[in-house]
Formats: structure tokens, sequence, C-alpha cells
């Protein structure tokens, strides 16, 4: 198992836990923490941190298009991309685990016109992430497509 940062808020530090110890529970998360209603399907994508060398854990929202997984580089408006989102690309190699089906994969950032396809679905799925959009200024969230291998 990799190990976590410390850095990580309690609440996502939890949901990894219960991912690993209980995954089908894990999968779909109580979204009223984050500020959505309800539950929502979420991943746990891991990937090579880009200083460190070390797996990095993550749960994420996501949406299944076609064979892919469709996830929302947020970092909840932040005006810098999430830390996760830069491993990608430095390394775009990563792990995903859906409930209980694990499968390497490839991630690459969409860009338009799948892009504004992709962010609607998403928008559709969590409605904060159009908010999140205002709050990033400049920064163009980007929408990653996580293909298995």
């Amino acid at each position: 198992m990799s190990n976590l940062p410390t850095a990580l808020p309690k609440w996502i530090a939890d949901h990894v836990r219960m991912y690993r110890e209980d995954p089908d529970s894990a999968h779909m998360w109580d979204a009223t923490v984050a500020g959505g209603n309800g539950l929502l399907p979420t991943l746990l994508l891991t990937s090579t941190g880009r200083r460190s060398g070390e797996p990095r854990p993550l749960p994420l929202i996501y949406k299944k298009v076609g064979g892919n997984y469709v996830v929302i580089a947020s970092k909840g408006g932040a005006p810098t991309h999430p830390a996760w989102y830069l491993n990608l690309v430095a390394e775009p190699n990563c792990h995903v685990q859906v409930a209980r089906d694990e499968m390497d994969a490839t991630a690459r950032t969409a860009s338009d016109p799948e892009r504004e396809d992709l962010w609607s679905q998403l928008v559709e799925l969590y409605p904060p992430y159009a908010d999140y959009q205002k709050s990033a200024g400049d920064r163009e969230i980007p929408v990653v497509v996580l293909e298995p291998k």
C-alpha cells in the first residue's frame, strides 16, 4: 500500500483508507462533505509523485465515458493545478481503482471540443465544478481522461 501525504485533509485520507478497506462502500461517496448533493461515484487514482517518485493515491469524482474514466483537476477552484494533475503531466502512467476493479491507465488532458463536452457532463454530475471554474480565475480547470491499458 502506498503512503498517504501528510498534508491531505482528514476527510480525504479517510476516503483513501475506506477505499482500501471496503472499496464497494467507498465507491459511492457522500458529496455533502464538499458541497455536493448526495452520493457520487468516485475512483481511487494513484499517480507517481513527480519529486518523490512515490505512489500518491487520491479519491476523485468520475464519470465513465465509453471505456474511459473522466476526472476534473479542480482543486476546489484554487488558482493553481492540484499536485496529482502535475504528477500525471510529468508521468501519465497511473493506476485506477473503481470499486473492486483495478487497472493501469494512461492519463491525458482533454482539449476542445472534447474538453467542452466532457466538462459539461461532469458539471451536470457535480454542479460545484462550475463555481470552481469561476474561482480559479485565469486557470482553465483541466479535464483528465484516464484510458485503461
